[in-house]
């Protein structure tokens, strides 16, 4: 038995018998403006290592305020994409201790690292950054970031080509690998021809336990939308049914 807490957007915490996953944590107040976001961070043990691992530097799925926890007593690592500048002078001018830099594994694309006793592959986003793979405990556990099939309502249908050519190509290393959780973006600004598309995807063609859909900025009703399309309905049992902020599950292994 092990726990994924669903904290906000797009961000989790997975929760082992030896340490924590924390996933594209960041300051609710700064999208304030788009939607009142509920959810924090749960009490996390200091007995447990921390993981804390950033997809990319947008706003939604990064906080430099993350560093901190170097100085409040946690065993911790962190695992960003390389698109997040550190220079020493932000880090000051936010009131980071330097010495944090020696507790960060920067990422890039299509890439493999080994952090403690992790696999860490990179994917290529179709937006900024990374997604991750980790590979821990005998687990796969895959997070998107902002890797889906964008296709904005009013761009045509050759945006969404493009964008779906470069989602499955990035998808493709996945294939035939069993992945025991995912969080998969499901975004509502899509539009009712494309907010299912990254999701939909995934759904048919990747052998997965648990499906976390994320992204989907406080709208959790897509969730069931998609749920009730035809065309998944021996499928959608792999869908995890997240209605608000802080909720936790209880996964079996």
């Amino acid at each position: 038995m092990y726990k994924v807490y669903y904290l906000m957007h797009s961000s989790f915490v997975v929760e082992l018998d030896d340490r924590y996953l924390l996933f594209d944590y960041f300051n609710k107040e700064v999208v304030a403006d788009v939607v009142n976001y509920a959810g924090g961070l749960p009490e996390l043990s200091k007995d447990k290592k921390l993981y804390v691992f950033a997809s990319h530097c947008h706003k939604d799925h990064w906080w430099v305020q993350n560093l901190k926890f170097a100085e409040e007593g946690y065993d911790v690592k962190f695992i960003l994409s390389k698109d997040i500048r550190l220079g020493k002078n932000f880090l000051i001018r936010n009131g980071i201790d330097i010495s944090v830099k020696d507790k960060i594994q920067f990422v890039k694309p299509l890439s493999k690292y080994k952090v403690d006793d992790m696999e860490i592959v990179t994917l290529r986003s179709t937006d900024a950054g990374v997604a991750f793979v980790v590979n821990v405990a005998g687990k796969r556990i895959y997070h998107a970031g902002d890797l889906s099939w964008w296709n904005v309502e009013g761009r045509g249908e050759l945006y969404g080509e493009v964008y779906g050519r470069e989602y499955k190509r990035a998808l493709k290393q996945l294939l035939n690998k069993r992945i025991d959780i995912a969080f998969v973006v499901l975004d509502p600004r899509m539009g009712e021809d494309g907010y299912f598309l990254g999701l939909d995807y995934f759904v048919k063609n990747f052998e997965c336990e648990y499906i976390f859909p994320m992204h989907m900025w406080g709208d959790y009703k897509w969730i069931e939308r998609f749920k009730n399309r035809p065309d998944i309905s021996t499928l959608k049992d792999r869908i995890i049914d997240i209605d608000r902020e802080n909720m936790i599950f209880e996964l079996e292994d």
